[in-house]
């Protein structure tokens, strides 16, 4: 099947949820830069450090065309009458509660974003019709397969985690709503996602707090560095590159409303240890002093899996295009912004 890949209409409206989250800020940011309207929505949860979600917010906020909402898409009607009001072209769910290993400490929240708070997307792009209905999914999905690298056809019923089973339910959702409504949904794959003005809760981010509060960094693989886990580190550009180009993706010839799923990862992943040892390398050269963590070896978590490892070959026959950034240039981009943006290494020397 020919995929037909058009560039972005800057005469539609593009609502974004979870606008002052990682991935919602520079999705938001790069469809602003391009002329877009975009409506922002994010409740602004103390998950981690608002300041930060107020930080990508102010910059978002410069531009004319961009409208902020602090709304919580768990509420059904406050969703109703911003979709009626706005009236977006393109709807891009991305409000979720995020992290693999809070779900087991905190399960309310996650029902509530991520499985209620998606429900009113779909029935408020049931109600309001929109062109593209884009939503993120979870590598977390693939749960403990050992096929690599996983496949977007690969079986996908067993999740090891609720977070993870609340991304396989956002799948079946709108598989369901896109058949029954003709809304042309999109589901994302995501594999961890990492760069500047990332999430805190995210490791790379974690270890280098860690590093400059004086503290020791966990990592939880048991010390096994003969079978350490791997990782497909996905740098932040390449995803909105990729997500830009999905948003005028449509299936050419297709009489049906398509619900589709993509991987969008690095198709190249790292080992843990490498990770580690390529960030201490480039905040070494952002601080402009050595930087060596004091390292305790753990046990895998509850939740986390051995391997994540995407299959793109879906994404680059659809839009031509796959993630290509090494851990290097990304992790050296992470490491400059956090020295900058929290006032460490050069600058106190």
């Amino acid at each position: 099947m020919k995929a037909a890949y058009k560039p972005l209409d800057k005469a539609k409206i593009y609502l974004i949820t979870g606008a002052a989250g990682f991935i919602g800020y520079f999705l938001a940011k790069r469809l602003l830069e391009q002329g877009c309207r975009v409506i922002g929505i994010d409740n602004i949860n103390d998950y981690y450090d608002v300041k930060l979600k107020y930080a990508r917010l102010e910059q978002l906020t410069s531009f004319e065309q961009f409208t902020f909402l602090k709304e919580d898409i768990a509420d059904k009607s406050v969703i109703m009458q911003t979709f009626a009001a706005y009236k977006p072209d393109i709807a891009v769910n991305l409000a979720a509660q995020a992290g693999v290993r809070y779900s087991i400490e905190n399960p309310d929240a996650y029902m509530q974003s991520n499985v209620i708070g998606f429900y009113n997307i779909l029935e408020a792009c049931r109600h309001n019709p929109v062109t593209h209905l884009i939503y993120a999914s979870s590598s977390s999905v693939y749960g403990a397969n050992k096929k690599v690298p996983f496949s977007e056809a690969d079986f996908v019923d067993n999740p090891v985690s609720l977070y993870a089973a609340t991304k396989k339910s956002n799948e079946l959702m709108a598989y369901t709503y896109s058949q029954l409504y003709r809304i042309p949904a999109t589901g994302l794959r995501f594999f961890t996602v990492y760069g500047p003005m990332g999430r805190p809760d995210m490791a790379y981010f974690g270890f280098t707090q860690q590093y400059f509060a004086g503290k020791p960094i966990c990592i939880f693989n048991n010390g096994d560095f003969a079978h350490d886990l791997y990782r497909d580190f996905t740098y932040i550009d390449d995803i909105v590159e990729g997500m830009v180009r999905l948003i005028g993706y449509f299936p050419a010839g297709v009489n049906r409303t398509p619900h589709q799923v993509f991987n969008i990862g690095n198709n190249n992943p790292v080992r843990l240890m490498v990770f580690i040892n390529t960030l201490e390398k480039c905040l070494s050269k952002a601080a402009g002093r050595p930087v060596v963590f004091e390292k305790i070896f753990e046990p895998i978590k509850a939740g986390d899996v051995a391997a994540t490892f995407a299959s793109v070959e879906s994404l680059q026959q659809a839009v031509g295009f796959k993630p290509t950034t090494s851990i290097e240039t990304g992790l050296q981009s992470f490491a400059n912004w956090y020295c900058e943006y929290y006032s460490v290494g050069q600058s106190q020397e």
